[in-house]
């Protein structure tokens, strides 16, 4: 899948160039100018999230041990680029992805930090998601386990705790939390479990199950767990139907569409 990605994404910036000249430099430095798509994913982002004191090249050099240590991670990679084109109309090309995505960034970045988490480098991993939330308005504690296909639309705003978890190919929109209701201890954040899709503005606090391939509405305050294949709204959420075919899929974020969609293939 990746090679695959790299060559789409390859041919599209050739494509920009003769397009676009005033946007050769750019291209070509962030692209061309690379041999594999995680050369070019640590040279974007590290130039995205250096600052006056820690140079691109040292954060490039922490992403590239990264890679190197765990193939996992490019794939990884690859699943959420492909989610993102599948399922974001605006998104447009594997190009625009990681030229221009802030969501895709900051997963990425947060996958970096939680490797170093791992490898007993909390310091400098608390420092690069220090530098993911000033610079994309994305604040995931780098403990957090994320699985692949996670797409964060638009992203900004979004606060993911240190014991939350989510599973695989998950769609979150701008402004949610994944947070705790208190100054308690252990494990106290969100479990969101594969498929499932939150809406805008939606907060989801304590230690609590979204269960697979559940919609929570925009808006909502979600307080005690969610049931497989259900739609949350409300303040407190409340059930109010089903959740309609794969909701991370098809980012239906109006509770009704959905229902009446449920209602119609059951």
């Amino acid at each position: 899948m990746r090679n695959h990605i790299w060559q789409q994404l390859h041919s599209k910036a050739l494509e920009l160039v003769n397009k676009e000249p005033l946007l050769a430099s750019h291209v070509y430095a962030s692209v061309l100018s690379h041999q594999c798509l995680g050369s070019a994913l640590s040279f974007v982002i590290a130039n995205k999230l250096s600052d006056p004191v820690v140079p691109a090249i040292t954060i490039r050099e922490l992403f590239d041990q990264a890679f190197a240590a765990d193939d996992q991670l490019m794939t990884q990679v690859a699943h959420d680029m492909q989610v993102i084109v599948e399922r974001d109309p605006a998104a447009g090309s594997y190009l625009n992805v990681l030229l221009h995505l802030k969501g895709f960034h900051a997963v990425q970045t947060h996958r970096l930090a939680h490797w170093l988490w791992q490898h007993q480098r909390q310091e400098l991993a608390q420092f690069i998601q220090s530098r993911c939330s000033e610079v994309f308005a994305v604040d995931i504690h780098p403990a957090c386990r994320i699985g692949h296909g996670l797409m964060l639309d638009h992203a900004t705003g979004i606060v993911i705790g240190e014991t939350a978890e989510i599973g695989n190919n998950v769609s979150i929109m701008q402004g949610v939390t994944l947070g705790g209701t208190g100054n308690q201890q252990g494990d106290r954040h969100p479990k969101i479990r594969s498929g499932v899709m939150i809406g805008a503005g939606a907060k989801i606090l304590g230690n609590i199950e979204i269960a697979e391939q559940a919609r929570i509405g925009a808006g909502s305050v979600v307080l005690a767990s969610v049931p497989a294949h259900t739609t949350a709204v409300g303040i407190p959420a409340k059930i109010i139907g089903g959740s309609g075919n794969s909701p991370a899929q098809s980012m239906e974020q109006n509770f009704l569409t959905a229902s009446k969609a449920e209602d119609a293939s059951g």
